[in-house]
């Protein structure tokens, strides 16, 4: 194999597999490859969903109380006469942040791409449980159906935002709700059982199917993201799940963990809340950190700088992300000197991520650098990343965050970090492309979509840093009904109609993503050159992922002569150094 990408297999053990029918194959797959694809799918539905529920938001803040065109189709509650009203908007921005984050971003950076890359990028033939990986997608199908179903009930679905705080979520009297918050409830308590699914068959796969030579630190960043994710699931889910149950016993068995009236603490749903939020974020980011990383290695034709301090910035943050969750509650009255602590710690926590970004400008650094699509959309992350961490510090600071907490400039801050990984997603995506599916997307549409995409991102949430120093509350229906709100309304209206036309810019991807799934150039083995074990397999891979199994003679990262950059190429650099035996899983 000439694109042997630092590994050499020694011995042909090919895998024998026998014929499976289409429900086995396309369906009811135990592939980890087709599973990652469903959940690609998954994510990519979810995703139009949540995006045009987000123009309906904005819609309604920039033209308070004119019609949405089309929205009169819409059955009530949803609609009235095409204008939104006021429980309908409320269920927005529920429902809007609920499917971003559980059911698009989790799906697709750690569903999608943990379990496509895991098996490849570390030699083995498949996941660890591969039944196990097939109901974890189809558990997390239910969900989504159980959170869609909360449209289709009386009154309504939730509208007591996405962090559901108590008194709101728990009394069904308070919200105007019944089913619709209960079905939001029982939907993450599944969805969290699909995800524990994963993180028990990621961190298994990761710990004992590693090829030969695969050592731990030889493991790509994105492989290192994903076993912390995974990790961090795993300690941090059945916290949310003891507190959604918690919330479901009050609003349906008569208890009182959260209602005051009965001798509940309402600020206990909070602590539970933002103990698995915190890490959650992580959750959502490190996965973005770690593609990041090895597209920028690429592109640059340089090795990741600092691998070490890369992996452990990541165990860092993990580490550190359970002990900040009290930065969200400055304002609950807590304790002056336990708000310090928070303060503190929450202050220390940019520490790994600055030295993240640090080594991504020195991989980049005197590279031979490649403005292909993926580098373009990671190099967007970067940029966007680095802004809303540098809002944070402001957020961490408790005399700051009492007078800027619940405004726009919260909103701002929280969609550079998290909806800013919408970049790494789409990196990963015109990355992986050609070995998910065999073929090459559309270059010139492809960074046609990033000029875009970046110019409309920035021009929707940039201005609300603005909005929030001057006051704007965030979740409030009609920001007209405030005079102090009337000189920012212009900056409103600037924001929505940035923000239909990054909505509008996304046809563009997908436009190219079906396009070039039937018609695009067929992929060679290795077309960017990588140096990771992914692409020593065929584009795309058979059942059994590799013709044989590979033996690691090398790291990605590990170069001999970095001056010389066609020492870079996997072709160029000998590698046989000692035979060793197959490895069987």
């Amino acid at each position: 194999m000439s694109d042997s990408v630092a590994v050499v297999a020694t011995h042909a053990v090919p895998a024998h597999h026998e014929e499976l029918g289409f429900w086995r194959t396309y369906v009811f797959s135990t592939d980890h490859k087709m599973i990652g694809r469903q959940f690609l799918f998954l994510g990519f539905f979810m995703l139009v969903l949540g995006g045009l529920m987000a123009m309906m938001i904005r819609w309604e803040l920039a033209w308070p109380e004119t019609a949405v065109p089309g929205l009169r189709w819409l059955p009530e509650p949803y609609a009235y006469e095409g204008i939104i009203p006021p429980q309908t908007y409320n269920m927005l921005f529920t429902i809007h942040a609920t499917l971003m984050i559980f059911f698009v971003v989790m799906p697709i950076m750690v569903g999608c791409f943990g379990n496509f890359l895991i098996p490849l990028m570390i030699g083995a033939r498949d996941m660890a449980f591969p039944t196990l990986n097939m109901l974890s997608f189809w558990v997390g199908l239910l969900a989504g159906l159980v959170m869609l179903a909360g449209f289709f009930v009386p009154g309504g679905h939730a509208a007591a935002g996405w962090t559901a705080y108590a008194p709101l979520s728990a009394k069904a009297a308070y919200t105007g709700v019944n089913w619709g918050q209960n079905l939001w409830i029982i939907s993450l308590l599944i969805l969290g059982v699909s995800s524990l699914m994963g993180s028990i068959n990621y961190i298994t796969t990761i710990v004992n199917m590693r090829a030969p030579g695969m050592s731990y630190f030889r493991m790509p960043l994105i492989i290192w993201s994903l076993f912390i994710t995974a990790v961090l699931l795993l300690l941090a889910l059945p916290v949310l799940t003891a507190a959604l149950a918690m919330l479901l016993f009050d609003r349906a068995l008569g208890t009182s963990f959260f209602l005051p009236e009965g001798g509940g603490e309402p600020l206990l749903w909070q602590h539970l809340f933002w103990f698995f939020g915190h890490p959650e974020v992580y959750v959502l980011v490190l996965p973005a950190m770690g593609v990041t990383s090895d597209i920028l290695s690429t592109f640059s034709r340089k090795p990741v700088f600092g691998y070490h301090a890369m992996a452990f910035s990541m165990i860092a943050i993990a580490f550190l992300s359970w002990i900040v969750w009290g930065h969200h509650m400055f304002v609950s009255g807590m304790n002056p000197l336990m708000g310090t602590a928070f303060m503190m710690s929450t202050m220390v926590i940019a520490i790994p991520s600055a030295i993240k970004t640090f080594n991504w400008l020195g991989t980049l650094w005197r590279g031979s650098i490649r403005f292909t699509s993926p580098m373009l959309f990671a190099l967007g992350f970067v940029s966007n990343f680095l802004i809303g961490g540098l809002s944070g510090i402001f957020m961490a600071s408790t005399p700051v965050d009492i007078f800027i907490h619940d405004t726009y400039y919260i909103v701002a801050h929280f969609h550079y970090v998290v909806a800013g990984i919408i970049f790494a997603l789409f990196a990963s995506v015109y990355y992986w492309f050609p070995k998910m599916f065999g073929r090459m997307m559309n270059e010139p549409l492809a960074k046609i979509h990033f000029v875009l995409t970046y110019i409309f991102f920035n021009a929707t949430f940039f201005p609300m840093h603005i909005l929030g120093v001057g006051g704007h509350m965030r979740r409030i229906y009609n920001p007209t009904q405030y005079d102090f709100l009337h000189p920012l309304q212009p900056i409103n209206v600037f924001i929505t109609v940035s923000a239909l036309l990054l909505g509008l810019s996304q046809i563009t991807f997908v436009t190219n993503f079906f396009w070039s799934l039937f018609g695009g150039k067929k992929a060679e083995r290795n077309p960017w050159k990588a140096n990771t074990l992914e692409w020593a397999a065929p584009s795309p891979p058979p059942h059994g992922n590799f013709d044989a199994l590979p033996v690691v003679y090398r790291g990605p990262y590990e170069y001999s002569s970095p001056e010389v950059e066609d020492d870079y190429l996997p072709q160029n650099r000998p590698l046989i150094t000692q035979s060793s035996a197959p490895r069987t899983h």
